[in-house]
């Protein structure tokens, strides 16, 4: 798949939803699972607009994932944000990230920069608080509490997002 080449690429929904972390280090399952309960909430009619990927972490290969998008959520767990979740817009931009195993989102839109040599479509980030990331610990009982929120302002960011595939 190229990303300099949109011919080749399927179309796909207008809007993509990305979560990550990991489902057996207690509150950093938060990404995956906020994007798996969302998709099960998802009203029908928005269906064919949005599509939702989970991963462990953010790789240079999401890059192509956000091509044809019109805008892109991204969620991951987060020990600094304040609860029970913020969100904002990011930017494409280089950082230490860079040239690991695993992105931060700003570097993830940078790498789309990169390599399609226009604006990646816009980001937001949606960092969900959590506590206790040890492995094989469950979530913790504030986390839960954390992504309930998470979700209600999901569906909310989700409705109030025109939509205009094509």
């Amino acid at each position: 798949m190229s990303l300099k080449n949109p011919e080749v690429q399927p179309t796909r929904p207008s809007t993509l939803i990305l979560g990550w972390g990991n489902l057996s280090r207690g509150d950093d399952a938060l990404g995956p699972l906020f994007v798996a309960r969302l998709q099960a909430q998802l009203p029908a009619e928005l269906r064919d607009q949005v599509e939702f990927l989970e991963d462990y972490h953010l790789q240079v290969e999401h890059a192509l994932d956000l091509v044809g998008r019109k805008r892109v959520l991204l969620v991951d767990a987060s020990l600094n944000c304040v609860a029970p979740f913020q969100a904002r817009r990011v930017q494409a931009m280089r950082d230490t990230s860079y040239t690991s195993h695993a992105l931060s989102a700003e570097a993830l839109l940078q790498v789309f920069v990169d390599f399609e040599g226009s604006a990646p479509p816009p980001g937001t980030l949606l960092a969900i608080r959590g506590e206790a990331f040890e492995l094989g610990e469950p979530m913790s009982d504030a986390a839960q509490r954390h992504l309930s929120a998470a979700l209600a302002w999901g569906l909310e960011w989700l409705a109030a997002m025109p939509y205009e595939d094509g």
